[in-house]
């Protein structure tokens, strides 16, 4: 696939969560990956992160197997895995093994607590993560227990977006040093630096420890969501002085009590009135009504909603690949845009010779992958 990590050759030990999303994004920027998968694994189209793939299915445990996932680590650019610590090591595929004959290789690790540490060996997921980085805890409403905010913050953000960064900025290392290292991403570690902006503002004092406490935890009136008329909800994120009049404005209220944006003490009573003002109109009459003004609000879509928004259709902010809506390739490239992803696929003799290694394969056909 063209892209700016056109020629680039990754080796994914099939997983869940992060590893393949981060597996998923570099193959949508153009680097051909190639999926070990175990030998039983069905294709499967509603497998978004899975994506763009070519896909081989080795027995790991086996002599064979293991030896032909090194004859391809030898060849690959970058490695990536996302087992607990110790596993490759088991399997006589960890970076030792595989960056012995190929000491340019980068070997990516992808972990929920990282490679070492009294966690390191223990069982957990995205919630437990984000939970020991101080992220958690400020997600949710006063009085009521932390929300978890899908797998976004940990999986996704700490865990996969993390290891992305870290494998790209040691290729950019490599390219003058020629060497490859080992990358330990932990999701803890990748959700506490995304609470940097927190921690800094609760060493000052402009953050309060409780949750819905603060302007951008859902504490303040001019930051929130609101129910409207149809059930359906409308985001409101008026925070600087020219957009909160722009929303005053909106709402037809001229309340001076208003006035006082940042007077926490009224925060209360100012949302419970904006709630009854939001609630006179629907969703979509909110959002025809903002038009022309510069007012920070946005309608809250669903995942059926969300592809059919003007701007999201503008963009091309979503794809169907096999009947399934998925979300495009980001960010966006001028020189060197990407081709639209496809669906993974299964392992062919072409592939095989591009990464020097020609082995017997067994294929019943297009869902089904090659066996070795």
């Amino acid at each position: 696939m063209p892209g700016p990590l056109a020629g680039l050759k990754v080796l994914e030990a099939g997983g869940i969560g992060p590893a393949p999303f981060c597996a998923m994004m570099l193959a949508d920027l153009g680097a051909e990956v190639l999926q070990v998968t175990r030998p039983d694994t069905p294709h499967n189209a509603f497998d978004v992160p899975g994506r763009s793939r070519q896909r081989i299915a080795l027995n790991l445990r086996s002599s064979e197997g293991r030896d032909i996932a090194l004859a391809l680590a030898a060849k690959a650019d970058i490695l990536i895995e996302g087992f607990r610590p110790g596993v490759m090591e088991r399997l006589r595929l960890g970076p030792a093994e595989c960056m012995t004959p190929n000491p340019r290789l980068i070997y990516g690790r992808m972990t929920g607590w990282g490679q070492t540490g009294p966690l390191a060996a223990a069982a957990g997921h995205d919630i437990n993560y984000i939970a020991i980085s101080g992220a958690l805890h400020a997600i949710g409403r006063p009085d009521e227990a932390p929300v978890p905010p899908l797998n976004l913050v940990g999986d996704y953000g700490g865990g996969a977006m993390m290891l992305t960064v870290g494998l790209l900025a040691a290729l950019q290392e490599r390219s003058v040093s020629g060497k490859g290292q080992v990358i330990d991403a932990a999701m803890s570690d990748g959700a506490a630096l995304l609470s940097s902006l927190f921690y800094g503002m609760a060493a000052s004092g402009r953050w309060r420890g409780g949750r819905g406490e603060n302007h951008l935890d859902g504490g303040a009136h001019f930051y929130n969501t609101y129910r409207c008329s149809d059930g359906k909800y409308i985001s409101v994120a008026a925070t600087e002085a020219k957009f909160y009049t722009q929303l005053l404005e909106l709402c037809d209220i001229d309340d001076v009590c208003f006035q006082g944006q940042w007077e926490r003490t009224r925060w209360p009573l100012l949302k419970a009135r904006l709630a009854e003002v939001f609630l006179s109109r629907t969703r979509d009459e909110w959002c025809a009504r903002a038009q022309g003004l510069d007012v920070c609000i946005a309608p809250v879509l669903d995942w059926s909603e969300a592809p059919l928004h003007p701007q999201n259709l503008h963009r091309s902010t979503f794809i169907t690949i096999e009947g399934v809506t998925q979300p495009a390739p980001a960010p966006r490239f001028s020189r060197t845009p990407a081709d639209l992803p496809r669906a993974s696929t299964s392992v062919t003799g072409e592939v095989l010779a591009r990464w020097g290694i020609l082995p017997d394969t067994e294929s019943d056909g297009p869902d089904d992958p090659g066996r070795i």
